[in-house]
């Protein structure tokens, strides 16, 4: 057995011996139910949290993402192929080159908005932007960022800046996939990018925008071609080209959402369509599977109990926050 092979066995092992205080579906309707926010808070300490009942939303905020950040860095030390995990850091990237151009935008501190899940630390990239140093970023994020300031000096348009930097980073996920010669996380990454064109053709369809500005948005390197997707014409016709795929329970319910009917029933299946692909993880003994779908759980995770605490904190009925919520059993 190969040393990698050795260090994923141990890893992977060590993975499922934590999977059962991951926050699943149970724990989370029973956090929903509980008589107050207090003790919805102290439910997730038995997740690995730290007791959040006496916190306030930006506190509760703070202590999520620093278990995320705790996490991906002890698990950054201990996987064999370093690409895996930087292809869930640089998500955090560019969340943080988001949060400095809008902060640009706004004449505003991004300090608070930036997080330390990534792979350069918030500091240097804050100065690196606002020195202009891109070249001592990595290449494709710093290139991105430049390009990003550039356009957002030009237009005004903070949202244009997103368009670059979104498309960047789905590139960045896909090289990181193949440079870990992981096939599974090829196929997330393509899901992801899936699920990221559905939605933006479902919302600029309801904005009744036309093909120019929806190609503009879509993201390559999906299973469905975005050029298909551009030119597909209305929501049946976007839907079509998803019916058949990982994808088909949220194509069906697109034309609603174009319609007029609500975004969220048909956002949590598309989010849930990744979820499913994730599981086929448990099939797999060791390798890079189950770190991918364990670093993907924690994400999970976090979001739910940050969607639970801060809804069950703000007085918002739980009915209204389970409807949100994606499947954590997937």
């Amino acid at each position: 057995m190969s040393n990698k092979n050795e260090a994923y066995l141990c890893l992977s092992a060590m993975l499922r011996a934590r999977e059962p205080r991951l926050l699943n579906g149970d724990r989370a309707q029973r956090m929903l139910e509980a008589p107050s926010f207090e003790e919805a808070a102290k439910l997730l300490t038995d997740c690995g949290y730290e007791d959040m009942s006496q916190m306030s939303a930006k506190e509760i905020e703070a202590a999520l993402t620093k278990h995320r950040d705790e996490i991906f860095k002890e698990l950054e030390e201990l996987s064999p192929q370093r690409e895996v995990v930087d292809a869930f850091r640089l998500k955090y990237d560019y969340h943080n080159a988001k949060a400095l151009i809008k902060a640009e935008a706004m004449g505003v501190d991004a300090g608070r908005l930036l997080s330390a899940s990534g792979r350069v630390a918030p500091g240097e990239l804050k100065q690196a932007y606002s020195e202009g140093r891109f070249a001592e970023l990595p290449e494709e994020l710093g290139a991105a960022m430049e390009e990003a300031k550039a356009v957002l000096a030009r237009t005004g348009n903070p949202q244009l800046a997103d368009m670059i930097l979104d498309k960047a980073y789905f590139s960045e996920l896909k090289k990181a996939a193949r440079s870990a010669e992981s096939s599974f996380l090829e196929g997330y990454a393509e899901i992801l990018v899936d699920s990221a064109n559905l939605k933006s053709a479902v919302r600029i369809l309801r904005m009744g925008k036309g093909e120019e500005f929806l190609r503009s948005v879509l993201m390559s390197g999906g299973s469905v071609d975005e050029g298909r997707i551009a030119s597909a014409g209305d929501a049946e016709g976007v839907a079509a080209l998803f019916a058949s795929g990982a994808l088909e329970k949220a194509a069906a319910l697109a034309a609603e959402a174009v319609s007029g009917a609500g975004m969220t029933a048909f956002e949590r299946a598309c989010d849930n369509a990744v979820g499913e692909y994730l599981s086929d993880a448990r099939l797999v003994s060791y390798g890079s599977e189950p770190l991918i779908a364990y670093m993907a759980a924690v994400e999970g995770e976090i979001t739910a109990a940050r969607m639970i605490l801060t809804g069950r904190l703000s007085g918002i009925a739980p009915g209204v926050i389970r409807e949100r919520l994606r499947d954590l059993n997937a």
